[in-house]
């Protein structure tokens, strides 16, 4: 009797090691993004959502993985789903209004991005974001509002970079290049966080 005891122990111990939970999978997944292995991190937030289906987080999460990977496709399901679960989170919408704007459908873009502000109404990077759209549509005054209000909350050479390019647009050399050299000044961050590529 007391040697198969012994060998069950093994089996028990085995059996007791706790399974990676939802919240490891997602840190998992948070390193590779942020080692820039999108793939990998795909794969471990599928395992968080098999885990635990109504995070809202992760489909967040996976959905700027696809984004980067250029899987837009699915990236706009992940960040449809953010926002059936959650109406009122701005972030989604912002997200939304990236990969709608990555594909091509700016107008319906603003029209997401706008829906953004009307939660979010001071958040500079939806009105970054916006500021894009408004320069892929030719609307370059409001390309230049919006990157001047983000300027005003939080300047960064991006969005002083984007600028500049609106106000070359519209003709106006004297204000891009004081706006090009402001992003080469080296007294403002280099992005307007860490997530503006996808902005």
């Amino acid at each position: 009797m007391k040697k198969i005891f012994v060998l069950c122990i093994p089996v028990l111990l085995a059996a007791c090691q706790t399974l990676p939970t939802s919240a490891e999978w997602i840190a998992r997944g948070d390193g590779y993004f942020q080692d820039g292995k999108p793939q990998k991190a795909v794969a471990a937030y599928n395992r968080a959502l098999k885990l635990n289906p109504d995070n809202m987080a992760v489909y967040a999460s996976r959905g700027a993985a696809y984004f980067f990977t250029g899987d837009y496709a699915a990236a706009q399901q992940d960040f449809m789903k953010v926002l059936e679960i959650n109406p009122y989170e701005p972030e989604g919408y912002s997200a939304l209004g990236s990969v709608l704007a990555a594909q091509g459908h700016y107008e319906e873009a603003l029209q997401v991005l706008n829906a953004a502000l009307v939660l979010a109404p001071n958040k500079p990077e939806v009105f970054f974001s916006r500021g894009g759209v408004n320069f892929m549509l030719g609307q370059y005054d409001q390309a230049v509002a919006d990157y001047s209000y983000v300027l005003q909350l939080r300047p960064a050479a991006d969005v002083y970079n984007a600028r500049g390019a609106a106000y070359l647009k519209m003709g106006n050399q004297e204000a891009a290049d004081k706006d090009f050299e402001a992003a080469n000044s080296g007294k403002v961050p280099q992005k307007l966080n860490a997530y503006t590529m996808i902005d």
